[in-house]
């Protein structure tokens, strides 16, 4: 059963790299649930598990023209989704451990110099007055230490595009903080 199985993936791996574009949308629905499944084994997280998933098919049709042994699709896709989840997961533990410390950071500050506080609430405040695609690029490039690169292929959007966006959140965010 699963010989058959691993042949007809194998087969519509082979028709996709020959053109036939309707083979990837029968390796989607053959996989994705699963896949989803497997993610979720690991992030315990329904939407994160999505989410992985869809940036796994991205790699999945940018590299399925490279696949060798068309045959192992099932195995390949799954080991993308695991490596995409296991990065989750260390990133997550990467972010909680900078919130912790950022917290200690402000519970210091703030005993230093209670006008921190307040410098810090000012900011957040000011961030959360901007519109959400600066936000989004103002978090991944500060916060989340992502390159102009890695932003534009998180969002899909064009270099200019990101630089215009941190450029303008930037702009927006001197302003918001200099009328305070």
């Amino acid at each position: 059963m699963k010989t058959t199985s691993f042949a007809f993936d194998g087969l519509m791996v082979l028709e996709y790299q020959a053109g036939n574009k309707k083979s990837l949308s029968i390796l989607v629905n053959r996989h994705h649930n699963r896949l989803c499944r497997h993610s979720f084994r690991y992030t315990q997280d329904v939407e994160a598990s999505k989410d992985i998933v869809q940036d796994a098919w991205r790699i999945i049709i940018k590299k399925i023209n490279t696949l060798r042994e068309p045959n192992s699709f099932s195995y390949w896709a799954t080991r993308i989704v695991t490596r995409k989840s296991l990065d989750y997961i260390n990133q997550r533990k990467k972010d909680q451990g900078n919130l912790k410390v950022l917290a200690e950071s402000q519970t210091i500050a703030a005993r230093e110099d209670p006008t921190g506080n307040e410098r810090i609430h000012g900011l957040l405040k000011g961030i959360k007055a901007l519109p959400d695609n600066q936000q989004m690029v103002l978090r991944l490039f500060y916060t989340e230490g992502y390159s102009l690169r890695e932003i534009t292929e998180i969002l899909d959007i064009s270099i200019g595009t990101a630089k215009s966006r941190l450029y303008h959140a930037r702009e927006k965010l001197k302003k918001i903080l200099k009328d305070k």
